[in-house]
């Protein structure tokens, strides 16, 4: 049978990455407290392609993760990339793997617990190296300074969203992630709130008001001062509730000898 795939072209351009994405799969996440986790993943599975090739054998990329079936976890991302470079014969090869994850947390007055859901993401690839990224992506409540300062009756709040990615020496739970991310909001989520709750978490917010500058310098002082973080980004937006746009800010740091350097 022909191999297209593996005729040779002529163009002369090699590709960064192809594979498959959007390709949902079963996977094993470290939970601090429970344990092991398990959850769905969107995965995208890539590698290098030579200039000299055609295409790539998509269903090689499949094989590799059904061969790895109960097995995909942080843990063996370098070894399902090794398998991956083998079976497509490739040089470079990447993984993302985007999932849900779910922490228990308890109403501040009331003590309602309920399950809060975060989104999470695995980036790792290797070419001579292993290089790993972790992303957490925490929903935050963020109330307006200005708004505050200039309103006889009240001020404008709304949900908004921190992301962090960092690079690690040691391990970073997801749940430290998520700490920093809502102690730099002005107040936390919750899925389940009691009129008590919310009398809290509202007054709360109204006493510590954030622009989305205050909140990504806060999560970046934190990242600073936590030595298993090697390098960061942070972006954190408003989904303003008075304007028809959002409020973002961002920044990017990689921590060198006791200094950060963008």
């Amino acid at each position: 049978m022909r191999d297209v795939q593996n005729e040779p072209d002529y163009r002369n351009i090699p590709l960064d990455k192809v594979g498959v994405e959007g390709l949902l799969y079963p996977i094993n996440v470290m939970h601090r407290e429970e344990g092991l986790m398990s959850t769905v993943a969107t995965v995208s599975l890539t590698v290098d392609l030579p200039h000299n090739f055609r295409g790539t054998h998509m269903s090689r990329f499949v094989e590799v993760l059904k061969r790895f079936h109960g097995l995909i976890s942080l843990h063996t991302l370098e070894e399902i990339l090794d398998a991956t470079k083998e079976a497509l014969d490739a040089e470079t090869a990447h993984i993302e793997l985007d999932f849900p994850y779910f922490i228990k947390k308890k109403a501040p007055v009331s003590g309602v617990e309920s399950y809060m859901n975060y989104g999470c993401k695995f980036m790792a690839s290797k070419r001579d190296r292993f290089d790993f990224v972790l992303e957490v992506r925490t929903p935050v409540h963020l109330l307006c300074p200005c708004s505050k300062e200039i309103s006889k009756y009240s001020a404008h709040n709304q949900r908004g969203e921190v992301l962090i990615q960092v690079r690690m020496k040691g391990l970073v739970w997801i749940e430290d992630l998520v700490e920093i991310s809502e102690s730099s909001a002005s107040a936390p989520l919750y899925s389940i709130l009691k009129r008590e709750d919310e009398k809290f978490i509202t007054e709360r917010a109204y006493e510590n008001p954030k622009f989305v500058e205050d909140v990504a310098r806060d999560v970046a002082l934190r990242l600073d001062d936590n030595p298993k973080v090697t390098w960061y980004y942070v972006r954190v937006t408003s989904f303003e509730s008075i304007h028809n746009h959002n409020a973002y800010a961002c920044l990017r740091r990689e921590k060198v000898a006791g200094r950060q350097s963008s």
